[in-house]
């Protein structure tokens, strides 16, 4: 599969798909987020801490603090690291909808998080963003 960098063909083939489950961002001290690791979606080392992306339930289960309740958008289009343009196309497209987006890009896909409750909407503001 070769990742794709021209922003027209990622729009047109990006094929957003709402992924099953809740999903939360906790940020952690960086020895008691080491045994939350192998759970997590995502995570990224701040200054100020570990941050996880965990499915509520782990959190939950764990008793971690924890910010809004995300959904994830996955962009299926395999996008090139170096293309230019779709993170500011997708935020664009949630903005005109008022909606947040906080996007992680993978080495395949993009994958977007919006507030549980906007997820439907978030989706259909994306599939309308592609071009015919």
């Amino acid at each position: 599969m070769t990742a794709i960098r021209d922003l027209e063909v990622l729009l047109r083939e990006m094929r957003p798909a709402l992924r099953d489950g809740d999903y939360v961002f906790c940020c952690l001290p960086t020895q008691e987020a080491e045994e939350h690791i192998a759970s997590a979606l995502c995570l990224f080392r701040e200054d100020e801490g570990v941050t996880l992306i965990l499915e509520r339930t782990h959190a939950e289960r764990a008793g971690l603090a924890y910010g809004p309740v995300m959904r994830c958008i996955t962009l299926t289009v395999h996008s090139a690291l170096e293309a230019v343009g779709l993170t500011a196309a997708v935020s664009a497209a949630l903005t005109r909808h008022g909606i947040s987006a906080n996007v992680v890009a993978a080495y395949h896909h993009d994958h977007i998080f919006v507030p549980a409750e906007d997820a439907q909407r978030a989706l259909l503001a994306l599939k309308e963003a592609a071009p015919v």
